[in-house]
């Protein structure tokens, strides 16, 4: 495996250097769906409103994952994620891979409203492909960490797009930005002018109740510092909530999500750790 992981990126880091694909293209298109149920669902009227969900034929009563993708609030797309679908997918779990209307035109909290809504889509749709909709989870990398845990810590998201909060078994933030000062920052295009991160932050909204957390921090990340995970952690253990933080050897702020892919598991430890959190508290 860790062969062919290695000739993967390496074929992938030749393709970057082409105009006709890139190196998520090059992975995507390794990873097999042809026997996977994939179908593309909205959740709004905007045409950034949907998500695509992966499940294996045959589930029964299996955890429902929605994954939320990073790109600083102002770029990404969830066709860029198929490898996070397929892997989640393989591990036994109803997947959905979310979209989300985009910094600046739509600033803060619109891409955390637009989580909350597609979590909604996704928990009613879930049943239908073997999902239970009383076992929630909700992961997201980078910016989209930081959309996971607001939805989630923060009081009213839930409620307002009608997702009992009891139905959350836990979040999964991978390199999120939960506590820092974008005003210096070119992120700050994502939140209002003139607003105060401190009215804004996850790390000061955390809810009484909230489920329990897994933050994984990846040890080479130089876009997202390590002091917001420390700081989120904090927070939740002050509010009583049960959180995990592994630090991730050999993996930078890239690489932690690429481990997310069955074929670049040998990465580091991302998959496994997110599989690890998610079968310790599913119901049997």
């Amino acid at each position: 495996m860790k062969r062919t992981g290695l000739l993967l990126l390496c074929g992938a880091l030749i393709c970057a250097g082409l105009a006709a694909c890139s190196p998520v293209q090059t992975l995507n298109s390794v990873v097999p769906v042809a026997d996977l149920t994939i179908e593309t669902l909205r959740y709004g009227p905007d045409a950034r409103q949907e998500l695509d969900l992966y499940a294996v034929p045959g589930l029964k009563a299996a955890p429902t994952v929605l994954f939320i993708h990073g790109g600083s609030w102002t770029h990404g797309d969830k066709s860029e994620y198929r490898f996070v679908g397929e892997s989640l997918a393989r591990a036994g779990y109803v997947v959905g891979v979310m979209n989300y209307r985009l910094a600046p035109q739509h600033r803060y909290p619109a891409y955390v409203e637009d989580a909350a809504q597609a979590l909604a889509v996704l928990r009613t749709a879930a049943p239908r492909f073997g999902g239970d909709p009383d076992q929630l989870f909700v992961a997201g990398h980078s910016a989209g960490g930081f959309n996971a845990v607001a939805l989630v810590d923060r009081h009213g998201y839930l409620e307002a797009a009608g997702v009992p909060p009891q139905s959350v078994r836990g979040v999964i933030g991978i390199a999120g930005p939960y506590s820092y000062d974008y005003r210096g920052f070119p992120s700050r295009n994502a939140f209002a002018e003139g607003s105060d991160p401190a009215d804004v932050m996850p790390d000061r909204f955390v809810r009484p109740g909230a489920p329990p957390h897994l933050l994984l921090v990846a040890a080479d990340d130089e876009v997202v510092h390590p002091q917001n995970a420390l700081q989120m952690e904090a927070a939740l253990r002050a509010a009583g909530v049960p959180v995990e933080r592994h630090v991730l050897p050999g993996l930078n702020h890239i690489t932690v999500a690429a481990a997310l892919a069955r074929p670049l598991a040998w990465l580091g430890g991302t998959r496994d750790a997110v599989v690890e959190f998610i079968e310790a508290r599913r119901s049997q």
